[in-house]
């Protein structure tokens, strides 16, 4: 079809690089991806195969659906601001505002700290059907609170860290479910030839701390210490290393049809494997 212009999550991606030849996307031009963390060797294998580097957006579907974006390396040779910044999900659209405040107090932080995004603009949704209540609790003086954690940097790129529910409070620390993700990715990936997503990090609630971090991965030849050590040998903290007794192989990571985690069923998953 001579597609020119691709939107996808990274989940996605991965597909086209198993299933599509370089002949099939020859015409492409323009690859904005979102929905999810977009990990750094996925724009590498991407744009080695395809020629096109993909670049971040954000959104969601309360903000109808769009709220920032890396722009494409211009074509032209005049000097411009900053189109994008890699591992940033872009500046704001024109009319959008954007701030970051702390999620216990509600105080602006300042450039580089992570806290909860709030968004406000024309885009905002004006609430959900039937459901004040859930508005309420959403939009406060036309600021949405998105859910997520992220700060903004020096040029005003948006930096999404993650989900707060993709957070885990434990011994009065916030231990973020994606940072670990990462890590435990390239370990699992290493030496494979697919890009199938082969981790989800989540938690069940813990008597003693809060919450246990738990892990369910596909089957693989390492070890669960060879998995705990490379999480410890990139300089995790060891509140950040799930124990050993919280590691278990699945057949299938739970997704959601778009492409997402499904964090439901990987929550239910992950309390039944544990409680066995």
């Amino acid at each position: 079809y001579k597609v020119t212009v691709l939107l996808g999550t990274p989940t996605f991606l991965r597909g086209y690089l198993r299933r599509v030849e370089p002949e099939q996307f020859s015409h492409l031009d323009v690859v904005v991806v979102g929905a999810e963390k977009m990990p750094a060797d996925l724009f590498e294998a991407f744009e080695k195969k395809f020629g096109v580097r993909p670049v971040e957006g954000y959104g969601a579907t309360e903000l109808s659906p769009l709220v920032s974006v890396n722009i494409p390396p211009s074509r032209s040779n005049a000097k411009f601001q900053p189109d994008r910044v890699e591992g940033s999900v872009g500046r704001p659209l024109p009319g959008i505002a954007a701030r970051v405040v702390s999620p216990d107090t509600g105080e602006e932080l300042i450039a580089g700290e992570d806290g909860m995004l709030l968004v406000t603009g024309p885009n905002v949704m004006k609430g959900y059907a039937n459901r004040d209540d859930l508005t309420a609790k959403a939009i406060h003086a036309g600021w949405y609170e998105t859910g997520d954690i992220a700060h903004v940097d020096d040029q005003g790129f948006l930096h999404i860290t993650g989900r707060l529910s993709r957070f885990s409070k434990i011994g009065g620390e916030m231990v973020p479910h994606i940072r670990i993700e990462e890590e435990l990715c390239k370990l699992l990936c290493e030496g494979e030839d697919d890009e199938e997503l082969r981790v989800c990090v989540t938690a069940i609630p813990d008597a003693k701390k809060g919450e246990r971090l738990i892990v369910l991965h596909k089957e693989t030849s390492k070890s669960v210490d060879e998995l705990r050590d490379g999480l410890k040998q990139v300089g995790l903290p060891n509140l950040f290393i799930p124990s050993n007794d919280s590691f278990f192989a699945v057949e299938e990571i739970p997704m959601l049809g778009t492409g997402k985690l499904d964090l439901k069923q990987a929550r239910e998953r992950a309390a039944e494997l544990a409680a066995k």
